[in-house]
């Protein structure tokens, strides 16, 4: 065994035979949080940013976690040398352009944009749209990959929300927009190939879980697709044609709306998005489950997929997914 060259920013260190990541890091008083070291907590998670970590340092972590080379430093013992990178990397935009805009309904306005470069995304993650005096927020892809420099995104207006009441009432096509690199965790992967896949999402929680379908679709998946969409009211909700000409092409995708007050018409379930889900799909075991919407629906959904059979690992919400479709 000989000593690796660990490359964290501007440092270079080594790690020594026997030593891990971690040891070598704390060794060298590079700042990086830390708890037990024996990969239970996962606080000492990092990235490797020139290849596939040893796959011994990604023990325990979530798959799409593993995709993109996260790993944990405790359990890390180098193969060779390695660049990493500790903590939130320093975010990059790129400039768009708006391309078009409609209201899908009195609430919620689809924005698409056109990039000046492809964006390697997946889909279900999130960027920030910055406009020209820094103001900046969050919102998740609607679109699949095959739309690598077309993005989609559904913007609901919210009470004294700046960045949403602007973009409703002022911004308009040819203005020009700044784009982050995509971030996010809730996404889909083709590995996933032969699982069942739920879906539940509140208001413009739709967007990602949108991306989610077409992605899913576009890779012919073989599993099951259950996409459950909810609102207070019918005019909460969207899309709902174009969802149900989806479920007509695709024999293995099934698309329920649902509201929680007032009768329900014909062809829609009365009750909110995540109780009817659960009801309709009693046995979760080996599906995985994507949450997008209202922070209680997501942390009520995450405890009913558990015990309904889903295993935590398999069930993916990203916090800013919420924080686009109830905050601004």
């Amino acid at each position: 065994m000989q000593t690796r060259k660990i490359s964290v920013g501007q440092r270079e260190l080594g790690c020594r035979p026997g030593e891990s990541v971690l040891d070598a890091l704390l060794r060298e008083q590079v700042e990086i949080a830390y708890g037990c070291r024996q990969g239970a907590c996962q606080s000492c998670i990092a990235r490797s940013l020139d290849g596939a970590p040893p796959a011994a340092a990604q023990a325990g972590l979530k798959d799409v976690l593993r995709h993109q080379n996260h790993f944990l430093a405790c359990l890390c013992y180098p193969e060779r040398d390695m660049a990493i990178g500790i903590g939130s990397p320093e975010q990059r935009f790129c400039h768009a352009t708006v391309t078009g805009r409609q209201l899908l309904n009195a609430e919620t306005l689809l924005l698409t944009l056109h990039t000046d470069q492809a964006l390697d995304y997946y889909a279900g993650q999130f960027v920030n749209l910055k406009r020209g005096d820094g103001l900046q927020r969050s919102y998740s892809i609607a679109n699949n990959r095959a739309h690598a420099r077309n993005l989609t995104f559904h913007i609901r207006r919210l009470a004294g929300g700046r960045f949403s009441a602007w973009a409703h009432d002022e911004l308009k096509v040819g203005d020009l927009l700044e784009v982050s690199d995509p971030q996010g965790l809730c996404y889909y992967l083709p590995s996933g190939q032969p699982r069942n896949l739920l879906l539940i999402g509140t208001g413009s929680g739709l967007a990602p879980l949108a991306g989610i379908v077409s992605e899913a679709l576009h890779h012919d998946h073989a599993g099951q697709i259950h996409l459950y969409h909810g609102s207070r009211e019918m005019d909460g909700l969207y899309w709902i044609e174009e969802m149900r000409g989806l479920a007509a092409q695709h024999a293995n995708f099934h698309y329920t709306p649902c509201v929680s007050r007032g009768e329900a018409p014909d062809g829609v379930a009365s009750g909110r998005a995540n109780d009817v889900a659960m009801k309709q799909l009693p046995d979760l075991k080996g599906w995985r489950v994507y949450l997008c919407g209202h922070p209680d629906m997501v942390q009520q959904s995450k405890r009913q997929a558990f015990l309904n059979g889903a295993k935590f690992d398999d069930i993916y919400a990203d916090a800013f997914h919420v924080a686009s479709a109830t905050l601004d």
